[in-house]
């Protein structure tokens, strides 16, 4: 008895399908990638060789679906199964690619750096809500030549999870590529338990761009996973309204397939995004919109008529601090995508739209998670009757009877879910007791906890010295010396 989210009726779902078909003949999708239009122009596809729009027909769209596989996961670093992509099942992992992070002291949005992506990842790593890392921030005090590369360094050496990620060239693409086939240990032992997937994002509207196009295709030819991550705005680089903006959505996702799988049949694919409406008054994309979420939750139900993977960003919050606001958006996004069935949902500890992290949101947002994850796993039947069994001579008639009861204590862990300190559950005497703390107050205090709990993860010391000689060679030709010292490891 899964509770489940549907917001289009499938005629909706038809229709959009096949205005999406529409759209890649007519306007038809600008490819800025030569690689990429040659696969297309080698299927017959027309592209005008002065505008790079090609038009795609339906039944090469179709054929790349046929190749697209409908399930997969992502392993951890020991190689367990940890993260499925397909049907409906839900992982939830932090924001990525966040330019500022929230110091909980002086509340001020710093820039930012090594260190912060380093106490998110010790954060994140120790909390079970999230399935996945994210290469989270992006670290200011490296050059911006090896920045996609040095944010996967750091994850690979600080995390066993799974790892949610992407590169914004070619060539850091393909870096990274590498770094996870060494740290796997060979390029076939990476493709057949994917540690990462990379998330590649079209410009809206209709537009694979030379770097989003050829991450496609490169990320093919690996055998590593790509998670399509269409940003559709409702009003701006959209249709104002949400059942054109989903299918805009559809004919970006659908091209990129096509893309992906000329380059390599089979490879895993992801129908993801991050569409969100354009405030009108404030000029901004607020992605703790209710409208949203319901963008997300109507183009995952396109994609899981077509049996894809999907992906989404909610769980995020326009608010600047870690407050009621951030709460609300936050945890109604999140309860959408899970009730959606969204096999991966980005966007936890994030503030300002996206720009700004915070490890003390990460922290509640992991109790929003474990009530959504609560909510989706239903009412189940436990016992043989519903009530009946639970009276009988006995009944006082006065209340407490049913916790003296065996079967109180054998099934109310598994009836309830129980949250950490992060949530206030006690007296108020004892709540002032405990200092009168707010929620951004205890999560400041569990964040030290888990900072101060955190231990190095034991890996591969061979594989470790690979990594980093690889990494100091990047930086060594981008201009670096050194690599910024890491405080658990003794690197040169």
């Amino acid at each position: 008895m899964r509770p489940k989210l549907t917001l289009l009726s499938d005629e909706i779902i038809a229709r959009i399908l096949a205005e999406a078909y529409e759209l890649l003949l007519k306007p038809g999708i600008k490819v800025q990638n030569e690689e990429a239009r040659e696969l297309l122009m080698q299927e017959g596809v027309v592209i005008n060789p002065e505008t790079h729009v090609a038009q795609i027909p339906a039944s090469l769209v179709q054929r790349a679906l046929e190749s697209v596989p409908r399930e997969f996961y992502l392993y951890d670093y020991h190689g367990n199964p940890v993260v499925h992509y397909g049907g409906d099942s839900v992982h939830f992992d932090p924001g990525s690619s966040g330019i500022t992070m929230l110091n909980p002291d002086t509340l001020e949005h710093e820039t930012t750096e090594t260190e912060h992506l380093i106490r998110l990842l010790k954060v994140a790593e120790q909390i079970p809500q999230y399935d996945a890392q994210s290469t989270a921030v992006i670290c200011h005090d490296v050059s911006k030549d090896i920045q996609d590369s040095y944010r996967l360094y750091l994850t690979l050496l600080y995390s066993k999870k799974p790892i949610v990620t992407g590169a914004f060239t070619n060539k850091t693409v393909q870096e990274m590529i590498d770094m996870l086939e060494m740290f796997a240990g060979s390029p076939e032992e990476a493709r057949e338990k994917p540690r990462a997937i990379f998330d590649v994002c079209p410009a809206p509207p209709l537009i694979w761009s030379n770097f989003g196009a050829g991450n496609l295709i490169r990320l093919a030819r690996a055998g590593i996973p790509a998670e399509i991550v269409s940003v559709p705005l409702s009003g701006a680089a959209a249709p104002v309204t949400m059942l054109g903006t989903v299918t805009q959505h559809a004919a970006e996702c659908l091209a990129g397939i096509t893309i992906h799988q000329l380059a390599k049949p089979g490879s895993p694919i992801v129908w993801g995004g991050a569409a969100a409406i354009f405030d009108m008054r404030k000029g901004a994309t607020p992605m703790g919109a209710v409208e949203t979420a319901m963008l997300d939750c109507s183009y995952a139900q396109v994609a899981k008529t077509l049996g894809m993977p999907t992906h989404t960003y909610l769980g995020a919050t326009d608010s600047k601090l870690v407050d009621a606001q951030a709460g609300l958006e936050s945890g109604i996004t999140a309860m959408v995508g899970a009730l959606s069935g969204i096999n991966m949902i980005s966007g936890s500890g994030m503030l300002d739209f996206l720009a700004c992290h915070s490890a003390e949101k990460l922290v509640i947002d992991a109790e929003g998670i474990a009530m959504a994850k609560r909510l989706i796993g239903g009412v189940k039947q436990h016992t043989d009757t519903l009530a009946t069994g639970f009276y009988d001579d006995k009944i006082n008639f006065k209340g407490g009877d049913f916790l003296k009861q065996k079967i109180t204590m054998q099934l109310f862990r598994e009836e309830q879910h129980l949250p950490g300190n992060v949530i206030d559950r006690s007296s108020t005497r004892a709540w002032k007791e405990a200092g009168s703390l707010d929620a951004f107050g205890r999560a400041k205090l569990h964040v030290k906890e888990l900072l101060a709990s955190y231990t190095r993860p034991d890996l591969d010391p061979a594989k470790v010295t690979r990594l980093h000689a690889f990494m100091l060679d990047l930086a060594k030709k981008a201009g670096h010396e050194e690599l910024p010292k890491l405080e658990e490891y003794q690197l040169t």
